[in-house]
């Protein structure tokens, strides 16, 4: 038999195996620095997080900084451009408008003035004599030349009517003269003269079609394309005048803020025309009961310019719509001197006189 006492050795011997060895100072140090080189680690990629998104910050920041420069020195060049436009200046003004167009390529207006600059080059330039060939005699061209001249100079004063009429002039007496200049000249002519009967002669048919002319010889540019839209929206809201008031409100609420004195033949700009429909309109909402709405475009007429005459029919149907009568339906009768005041004038429930011409 084993001795007792051997197998309490036994388990003192397995108690010892079981349990850990207590770390030495080395091993201990050995963990103390890989917790300080992580620490570094953490700290060296927080710093260079830091500063990559620093970078991209201030990268965008430059850019966007050269863009902002970019814009002050396009737009600087380009009031100058038109100064050299003005002054006759015309490659001067070229260079300056093909820089803008370098910085920026849609700038606004960039595009029109490189196309004047260089028409006015165009005009510019002297007729050079080709010689013949041949021992054929050269063809006799100073009729040619001189009706050339007018329309250089007709272009110049902006006469545009006298420049159309010395083209054709001039093509029905040789076709083939400087065909491409001359093309050229009748796109500028034609352009300028449909812009001009629409904004300042009240001529918009005419204008609609000089404009429509024009483009036969080149794509018209982006304020020539709205003025010609402008005025077509114009004599389309005209159309209803009278017979529908709603469409003619809701057609020169959009003409009159972009183009207030735009005209036709009556002389009535579109500013007037909104002014005198919504005065209308709301003669009509009153007499079927609908004071609100009516209170609406009254105030929207009163607004563009005041009218005794109107104010008071204001003042009633603003009552009205903040206080509706029992019956809604409106009174047909003009009051009476010392009879009971209807709540609305009569006058608001009868067209308004039209004092102004009819398109």
């Amino acid at each position: 038999m084993m001795p007792a006492n051997h197998d309490d050795a036994l388990i003192s011997t397995s108690n010892q195996t079981l349990e850990a060895p207590e770390p030495t100072a080395k091993t201990r140090r050995i963990r103390l620095e890989f917790l300080i080189l992580g620490a570094v680690g953490v700290i060296l990629i927080s710093g260079l997080l830091g500063s990559w998104l620093g970078y991209q910050a201030g990268l965008r920041d430059r850019l966007v900084e050269e863009e902002n420069q970019k814009a002050i020195v396009a737009a600087t060049q380009y009031q100058l451009g038109l100064v050299d436009l003005a002054a006759g200046r015309y490659d001067a003004a070229r260079k300056r408008f093909e820089y803008v167009l370098t910085l920026k390529p849609d700038f606004p207006g960039g595009m029109d003035g490189l196309a004047q600059a260089m028409m006015g080059l165009t005009l510019q330039q002297t007729p050079t004599v080709t010689p013949s060939p041949t021992t054929q005699p050269t063809p006799d061209t100073r009729k040619e030349e001189e009706l050339f001249a007018q329309i250089q100079q007709a272009l110049l004063n902006q006469d545009w009517q006298l420049a159309i009429d010395t083209i054709e002039v001039l093509r029905k007496l040789n076709l083939t003269y400087r065909a491409v200049d001359v093309d050229g000249m009748y796109y500028l002519a034609l352009r300028n003269l449909g812009v001009k009967n629409i904004l300042e002669q009240g001529l918009l048919e005419v204008g609609i079609y000089n404009l429509t002319l024009a483009e036969r010889f080149a794509p018209l540019d982006v304020d020539a394309q709205n003025y010609r839209i402008w005025a077509r929206q114009y004599l389309s809201a005209a159309s209803f005048w009278g017979v529908d008031w709603q469409r003619v409100v809701n057609y020169f609420a959009q003409i009159y803020p972009a183009l207030p004195n735009l005209r036709d033949g009556s002389g009535m700009t579109a500013t007037q025309r909104f002014r005198i429909a919504s005065i209308k309109y709301a003669d009509q909402l009153a007499a079927q009961g609908q004071y609100c709405e009516a209170q609406l475009h009254y105030e929207n007429a009163l607004s563009i310019a005041p009218d005794p005459q109107v104010q008071p029919t204001l003042e009633a149907v603003r009552e009205w719509c903040a206080n509706p009568p029992a019956s809604e339906a409106p009174p047909t009768e003009t009051p009476t001197p010392g009879s009971e005041m209807t709540p609305i004038p009569s006058e608001t429930l009868t067209p308004t006189p039209e004092d102004t011409p009819t398109p």
